[in-house]
């Protein structure tokens, strides 16, 4: 093959997110990613966004529910208002780059970057000897996720900054090693009231699809009553919403309803309690819930719509799969020239 030849300085915009398949979707990846990623559809930006289902299995899926969680999650997308014809939506697994990159990737980082992501801490505990090596090693190909398609730009929540971080680590170092200006560094969006949705009984903690309590969370399986009812039930304390924002301070559960207002009717925190100041939350949870309901009711009831029809999902993830790997496939194929690998079967 013919010797690499260097990247020029500039880089084509582009975004790249994904959300991972594991469990059913929440309020906190309507508001922290889905209703962000189609906002960004408007921004004259490429988007691409993905169900990373590879990074799933670093915990054990049941390969039917990880299939049925798959399709749900493209359905939730779509549903949320991700046009498959202006965006490219697809699943990791079936765009090898990922996994190729990844590899290239797993030899750039080291592993003592691997070894202070917070996540890692967090989900192998005092465990870490029986955690997989996935586990250990996804960051790795959350940057290939990232740098396959050579992404601009992130959409991300607060929790995924270090992630972030390291994807831009390991391409400055890939550049420095090689003498290359061939991965952009990256840079992350964090915007929006509720960039990071807390749980609805721990204001400290964020909102889980993993948490065992399903009143700690809104999903956007629930139906009407469902989501009212959960509101209503939300933890919150005696006091009434004050007059400004440092008001909240000290009171995580009530800061977190009134940010998941804000974000849901498209107004600042500011704004929210200027408009309830002094309101009890006997009388504000009803006015969130009932907001709550009216954007998320037509988003499950689209998803269900589209749940009815698994072989039309089927077809827009691999419609998007074949759009994904045509952008993928010669970065990955310059990668390779650059690293040294010998190129030689014919296609």
């Amino acid at each position: 093959m013919s010797e690499p030849v260097q990247t020029p300085q500039t880089f084509t915009p582009r975004i790249f997110s994904g959300i991972q398949p594991s469990g059913g979707l929440t309020l906190g990846n309507y508001l922290g990613a889905l209703k962000r990623f189609v906002e960004k559809q408007d921004e004259g930006i490429e988007t691409i966004y993905c169900l990373v289902d590879m990074h799933a299995i670093t915990v054990w899926q049941s390969p039917a529910d990880l299939r049925r969680q798959t399709r749900e999650g493209a359905a939730a997308f779509i549903a949320a208002g991700i046009d498959p014809k202006r965006s490219i939506l697809f699943n990791q697994s079936q765009v090898s780059a990922h996994a190729e990159l990844g590899w290239i990737f797993n030899c750039v980082a080291r592993m003592g970057w691997m070894g202070r992501m917070t996540q890692w801490k967090d989900k192998a505990g005092k465990n870490s000897e029986n955690a997989s090596l996935g586990l250990f090693a996804y960051p790795a190909l959350m940057a290939a996720d990232i740098l396959a398609y050579k992404a601009t730009h992130v959409p991300v929540g607060e929790d995924q900054k270090q992630h972030l971080e390291l994807t831009r680590d390991i391409a400055a170092k890939f550049n420095n090693d090689y003498g290359v200006n061939f991965f952009p560094i990256t840079e992350p969006v964090i915007e929006g009231a509720a960039t990071r949705v807390m749980s609805l009984r721990d204001g400290s903690k964020k909102m889980s699809k993993s948490d065992p309590s399903d009143q700690s969370r809104i999903n956007l399986t629930d139906d009407a009553d469902a989501i009212a009812a959960k509101i209503r039930k939300a933890k919150t304390d005696p006091e009434p919403l004050p007059d400004t924002l440092d008001g909240l301070k000290d009171r995580p559960e009530a800061r977190n309803l009134v940010n998941i207002y804000a974000a849901l009717a498209g107004l600042t925190p500011a704004a929210v309690v200027a408009e309830h100041a002094g309101a009890q939350f006997g009388t504000f949870k009803p006015r969130l819930a009932e907001l709550a309901v009216s954007v998320l009711s037509p988003i499950t009831t689209e998803m269900n719509r589209l749940m009815a029809d698994p072989a039309e999902i089927d077809r827009i993830l691999g419609e998007g799969s074949a759009r994904a790997e045509a952008i993928a496939r010669p970065i990955l194929d310059e990668v390779y020239d650059i690293v040294g690998m010998v190129r030689s079967r014919q296609v």
